[in-house]
C-alpha cells in the first residue's frame, strides 16, 4: 500500500487506506477556478462543498499524532477577495479539525503584476490542521543560525533583558532576551522564504521541492508515511523518498501520474506500478 502512486480520484481511493495509518498529509489541491483545462475547475462558491468529503477521508486516515498541511490561496472575484479559503477553515473546524497554525510561503522570486486595484500576490497560505492538541513535531530538525543581530543585541544585557520582560504596549507578549545568549542555532519563524519552481515539470502548478521537504522534516521521522492526495507531478513523493519516508501519492490525471512515476524513478526508486 505504501510507496505507490494511485491514479484516480482521491475521495474514492482513500477509502481503501486504513484508519489512522498516515503520519503527514501535505498537499496543494486545485485552487478555486484554477487548472480548468486539467481538473475542470471548482467555482469558489462550491469549493467547500467539493472539499469536505475529501477532508473527511483525510481525517480518518491520519494518525492522532499526525498533521495535515494545506497549501491554498484566495482569488479575486468581481474586484474583491473571495472568502472561500476562510469559509473552508471554519468548515474544517466544524468537521473536527484543529486549526493549529498558519505558515506563510513567501515566493521570493515572484515577479510584479499590473492591475488597477491591487498588487501581485507574493505569498500563499500553508494551513496546519491536527486531530489532537498533542501531535508529533521535531522542531530541532529545522533550526537556523541565530544571525548577526545577536552580536550587538546580546553583548550588553540590561536588567530587564535578564527576566521575562512584559511588552511596554501591554500586548501580553513578553520575552527573556538572555535566553538567546550563547546560542548558535534557533528555531525558524512561520514565514518560509522559498522561490517558486522555475524548471519545467510539464505541470501548471508545481510547488518547489523545498516546500514539502520543510514540513516532512518538521512533522515526521524516518520511515513515517507521507500522503499527498493531489500529487500532481510527484514533488511530495520525491521529497518523502529523499528524506527516508514512505509515501502515498494520489493523482487523477493519468499524464501527471506518469510524470510523477518518471520523477520518482530518477531518485532511484525504479518504475512504480500505476493502480
Amino acid at each position: 500500500m505504501w510507496n505507490k502512486i494511485y491514479c484516480g480520484d482521491c475521495e474514492t481511493i482513500l477509502k481503501t487506506i486504513p484508519d489512522n495509518s498516515v503520519d503527514l498529509i501535505v498537499t496543494s489541491p486545485p485552487y478555486a477556478d484554477q487548472r480548468t483545462k486539467t481538473y475542470g475547475g471548482v467555482h469558489p462558491d462550491n469549493y467547500v462543498e467539493w472539499f469536505l468529503p475529501k477532508s473527511a477521508e483525510f481525517l480518518r486516515v491520519l494518525k492522532p499524532t499526525g498533521t495535515f498541511i494545506l497549501n491554498i490561496k484566495e482569488k479575486a472575484v468581481d474586484g474583491e477577495r473571495h472568502t472561500y479559503v476562510l469559509e473552508l477553515i471554519l468548515s474544517l473546524r466544524k468537521q473536527g479539525w484543529l486549526w493549529t497554525e498558519e505558515f506563510m510561503w513567501h515566493k521570493k522570486n515572484s515577479y510584479p503584476g499590473k492591475w488597477s486595484n491591487r498588487f501581485r500576490d507574493a505569498w500563499e497560505r500553508c494551513l496546519q490542521f491536527n486531530k489532537e492538541r498533542k501531535f508529533a513535531m521535531y522542531q530541532e530538525e529545522l533550526m537556523v543560525p541565530v544571525g548577526d543581530w545577536a552580536k550587538t543585541r546580546l553583548s550588553k544585557l540590561s536588567e530587564t533583558d535578564k527576566i521575562r520582560d512584559e511588552s511596554k504596549s501591554q500586548s501580553g507578549f513578553g520575552k527573556n532576551v538572555s535566553q538567546w545568549v550563547g546560542r548558535d542555532m534557533v528555531y525558524p519563524t512561520n514565514v518560509l522564504h522559498m522561490a517558486t519552481e522555475s524548471s519545467n515539470k510539464n505541470h501548471s502548478a508545481v510547488f518547489p521541492l523545498e516546500l514539502p521537504t520543510w514540513f516532512i522534516k518538521l512533522f515526521t521521522q524516518a520511515g513515517d508515511v507521507v500522503l499527498d492526495p493531489f500529487l500532481g507531478s510527484g514533488t511530495t513523493a520525491v521529497a518523502a523518498i529523499q528524506q527516508g519516508r514512505q509515501y502515498i501519492g494520489i493523482e487523477m490525471n493519468p499524464d501527471y501520474c506518469q510524470l510523477a512515476e518518471e520523477r520518482i524513478a530518477e531518485v532511484g526508486q525504479g518504475q512504480l506500478r500505476l493502480l
